[in-house]
C-alpha cells in the first residue's frame, strides 16, 4: 500500500464521520464503521517496515480528525469572530478545529505505540481508553470544547441512544469505538481466512451492534412521559445580535419579549422562558429590585398569578476588594466588579434568583488557565479586560419557584455537559430550561447541532426541555428526546406547551460520567506500559 492509499483511507474515514454527524439525516449508523478505513491504514503502516512509522501514523490519523472536525464545525469561526475581530478569530478558531483533532490523533498514536509491546486485545482496550480519556479531558480542562465527543453523534438518531439514561454520551463513544474495532477485525478475517470461521468476527460485530439498538428501540417505543403537567411559554424575539447592543434599547427589547409572551400566555401559564442575554444592560445584582427593567418584568408577570420568568441577562456584582480572579477594577467608582452571563428568575414576589453561566467558551469568554496567567492581569487590564474574562460559579444550581418547581438553568454552550445538568437534576430540577443565542453563528449547521444535542440531555435525565433561542431554533423536547414543537430559524415568535415535571432520577443523573472516569484511569495505567517496555517485552518491529 502506497502513501497515497493510506492518506486516501484517512480521508475516507473523515468523509464517513462527517456524513454521519448531525445534522445529516438518516446516516448516523455510519459512525459504527466510519473509523474502519483509518484503522486499515494504521494497521498497514504498523505492519510495514516504514522509517519513522510513528510519525506516519500521527500524520495519517491527524488528516482524518482535522478534516472531520473542520468540516463538522466550520461555523465556529462565525461565533468567535462575533466576539473578536476577524484577524484574532482565525487563530482562536484553531482551538476547536485543531486541538480536538490533535487529542483524537494522539489517542491513535498511543494505540499504535502500545500495540508494539502488548497483544492485540490489550491494544484495542488501550485505543478505547485513550480516546475516551482525551474526550473527557476535552470536557473538564480549561480548553474544554466537548462538541465533537463521539457519543454526541447519536443525536442524529436519538432513537438509538435511549440507554444514555444509564451511560451518558460516553457510553455512546464506547459503543461506536467498539463497533469500529470489531468491524475492522471482521474485515481482516473476511479478507484473510477461508471457510465458515471467517464469518465469526462478522457475527460478533453484528451482535454488538444489534443488542444496543434493540434495547434502545424497545425503551423508546415503551417509554412513558412521567410527571405532572405545567404550561410553559418559550419566546424567540429574533433580535439581530449584531444590532441588539447598539441599535435596540433594552426597554424596546423587553417590549418585544412581553408582547410575544402575552400573545399566547394563559392564566395557568407557570413559566415564561426568554433567551440568553435577553436583557443586555449589565444590571447590578445587589440592586436589581430597583432596576427599571426588573420593575417592568414584575409588571408583566402581575397578569399571571402563578407565573415565573427565566430570562437571560448580563449582570454585574460589585466588591470592595478583588474577591475573584475575574474581577475588574472600576477606576471611576474605585471598586471591583465581575460581569456575568446570567439566567435570572423573576416571580410575583420580591424573590429573585441568579444563575451564572459556568461553562465558558475558552478564548472568547474565558482566558484558559487564569491562575497560571494571573501575573498578566495588569497587562490585560490595560487592554480593557482581565485574565479571567467573564465571571462564573463553581457549582451547578437549581432555580426554585414559589410553587416548589425546580428548573435547571442551562446557558447556551452548557447544554453539552451532561454531568453538570445531571447534578442539577439530582439537586431537584424537574425540567431543563435552555436559554441561548445562536444568532452569532448565522444560518449554519451549528445551530442545528446545538438543538439536537439537547435531545441527549432529555434522554439522560428523563427531563422535558424548554429551549429558548434568540433567533432560533427554539423548541420543546420530551423525556425520550423527541422534539415535539419547534420554531423556524430567524423568525419572531413564541410557542407554548404542557411539559411534564418529573422527579424520577435516572442512573446517569445519580452517577454521572463514571464510564469516562474509569476509562481515564485505565488509559493512565496502559500508557505507563509504553515507557517501561523493556520490562514487558521487546518490540515486534521498529
Amino acid at each position: 500500500m502506497k502513501s497515497k492509499q493510506t492518506y486516501f483511507l484517512a480521508l475516507l474515514s473523515a468523509f464517513l464521520l462527517w456524513l454521519a454527524w448531525p445534522p445529516m439525516p438518516f446516516t448516523t449508523p455510519l459512525l459504527l464503521i466510519g473509523l474502519v478505513p483509518l484503522l486499515i491504514a494504521i494497521d498497514h503502516i504498523a505492519g510495514s517496515n516504514f522509517k519513522k512509522a510513528g510519525k506516519r501514523v500521527f500524520l495519517t490519523a491527524g488528516l482524518t480528525f482535522l478534516t472531520w472536525n473542520t468540516a463538522a464545525i466550520y461555523w465556529v469561526y462565525n461565533a468567535i469572530s462575533a466576539y473578536n475581530n476577524p484577524i484574532v478569530a482565525i487563530p482562536v478558531s484553531l482551538i476547536p478545529y485543531g486541538l480536538g483533532a490533535l487529542l483524537m490523533t494522539f489517542s491513535v498514536w498511543l494505540y499504535y505505540r502500545l500495540g508494539r509491546y502488548v497483544n492485540k486485545t490489550v491494544a484495542y482496550i488501550g485505543l478505547i481508553s485513550f480516546y475516551i480519556a482525551l474526550e473527557y479531558l476535552q470536557q473538564t480542562w480549561d480548553l474544554a470544547f466537548p462538541w465533537m465527543t463521539l457519543g454526541n453523534g447519536l443525536a442524529g438518531m436519538h432513537q438509538l441512544a435511549q440507554w444514555y439514561d444509564y451511560t451518558g454520551v460516553y457510553g455512546g463513544s464506547l459503543w461506536i469505538l467498539t463497533s469500529n474495532i470489531l468491524a475492522f477485525e471482521a474485515y481482516k478475517k473476511l479478507k484473510s481466512q477461508t471457510g465458515y470461521l471467517k464469518y465469526r468476527s462478522l457475527g460478533i460485530w453484528v451482535v454488538v451492534v444489534i443488542i444496543p439498538v434493540t434495547v434502545s428501540l424497545t425503551k423508546y417505543f415503551t417509554a412513558e412521559q412521567k410527571g405532572t403537567p405545567s404550561n410553559v411559554v418559550v419566546v424567540q424575539p429574533n433580535i439581530d445580535p449584531y444590532q441588539k447592543l447598539e441599535n435596540i434599547p433594552p426597554a424596546e427589547q423587553i417590549k418585544i419579549l412581553t408582547r410575544l409572551s402575552d400573545s399566547i400566555g394563559q392564566t395557568n401559564t407557570e413559566y415564561f422562558i426568554w433567551p440568553e442575554t435577553a436583557i443586555p444592560n449589565y444590571a447590578d445584582e445587589d440592586r436589581i429590585r430597583s432596576n427599571n427593567d426588573f420593575i417592568n418584568l414584575q409588571s408583566f408577570l402581575s397578569k399571571y398569578k402563578n407565573g415565573t420568568l427565566i430570562t437571560g441577562i448580563e449582570s454585574i456584582k460589585i466588591y470592595q476588594d478583588k474577591k475573584t480572579i475575574t474581577s475588574k477594577f472600576d477606576n471611576q467608582q474605585g471598586v471591583y466588579f465581575d460581569n456575568f452571563n446570567t439566567a435570572m428568575q423573576v416571580e410575583n414576589s420580591a424573590n429573585v434568583q441568579f444563575y451564572h453561566k459556568s461553562k465558558l467558551v475558552p478564548g472568547v469568554e474565558k482566558m484558559p488557565f487564569p491562575k497560571v496567567f494571573s501575573f498578566l492581569d495588569g497587562v490585560f487590564a490595560q487592554l480593557g479586560g482581565t485574565v479571567g474574562g467573564w465571571g462564573w460559579q463553581d457549582k451547578p444550581s437549581v432555580l426554585y419557584a414559589q410553587s416548589g418547581i425546580g428548573a435547571a438553568p442551562v446557558v447556551c454552550y452548557e447544554s453539552l455537559w451532561g454531568d453538570w445538568i445531571g447534578q442539577q437534576v439530582k439537586d431537584g430540577a424537574q425540567f431543563i430550561a435552555i436559554i441561548t443565542n445562536d444568532g452569532w453563528w448565522g444560518n449554519t449547521s451549528g445551530k442545528d447541532q446545538h438543538e439536537m444535542y439537547a435531545k441527549l440531555r432529555a434522554i439522560e435525565t428523563h427531563r422535558d426541555v424548554a429551549r429558548s433561542a434568540n433567533t432560533g431554533i427554539s423548541c420543546f423536547i420530551n423525556q425520550r428526546g423527541d422534539i415535539t414543537q419547534s420554531t423556524k430559524w430567524w423568525t419572531r415568535t413564541a410557542i407554548k406547551a404542557n411539559i411534564n415535571l418529573n422527579d424520577e432520577l435516572t442512573f446517569y443523573a445519580k452517577n454521572g460520567d463514571i464510564i469516562a472516569k474509569l476509562l481515564s484511569l485505565a488509559a493512565i495505567l496502559l500508557a505507563l506500559i509504553i515507557p517501561y517496555r523493556k520490562w514487558i517485552r521487546k518490540p515486534r518491529h521498529a
